[in-house]
């Protein structure tokens, strides 16, 4: 059988990009059973108040659900385990060291399978204020209005060169 190739999507979680300023990214590989990866691979996940946390050393992903496998037996999964991160040491210390200083948090983005191995991607984060969140919602609402008017007179112009 053919190795999988390219990166597939699972999961995105779009309220953290709302909810905080993203300093940023890393990407780690995920300590999975066998009947995780199958419940991934069929896109049940949820990263909704999933956060990352040290233990001992290392960095532990929390909250994260990956429903349990429907053709699983006594061999299935916990849906809310506590699933182990992947990085290497250097890495780890400078994510720790950021994280101690205080005001950060480490908050997963989306979850993909990257050439058939299973990563997630963290993002080094500080929390918004609501006033804060209401002016990035007006910065991208006037964005999208420029880019649409921007849209209009080009294709005006296109249609009096013809």
């Amino acid at each position: 059988m053919p190795r999988e190739t390219g990166r597939t999507l699972v999961a995105s979680n779009k309220k953290a990009r709302h909810d905080y300023d993203i300093l940023k990214t890393y990407e780690a590989g995920l300590v999975l059973a066998g009947t995780e990866v199958k419940s991934l691979r069929a896109g049940y996940v949820s990263l909704v108040d999933a956060f990352a946390q040290e233990h001992d050393g290392e960095l532990m992903l929390h909250g994260l659900h990956i429903a349990e496998y429907g053709f699983g037996s006594w061999t299935n999964h916990q849906p809310r385990r506590t699933r182990k991160l992947l990085l290497r040491r250097i890495e780890i210390d400078r994510i720790l060291d950021r994280v101690r200083e205080g005001g950060l948090t480490l908050v997963p983005l989306s979850l993909y399978f990257s050439n058939g191995w299973a990563k997630v991607e963290l993002g080094l984060a500080r929390g918004r204020r609501s006033y804060d969140k209401r002016q990035a919602l007006a910065e991208r609402d006037a964005k999208r209005e420029i880019a649409r008017e921007l849209g209009r007179r080009l294709k005006g112009a296109q249609a009096r060169r013809r």
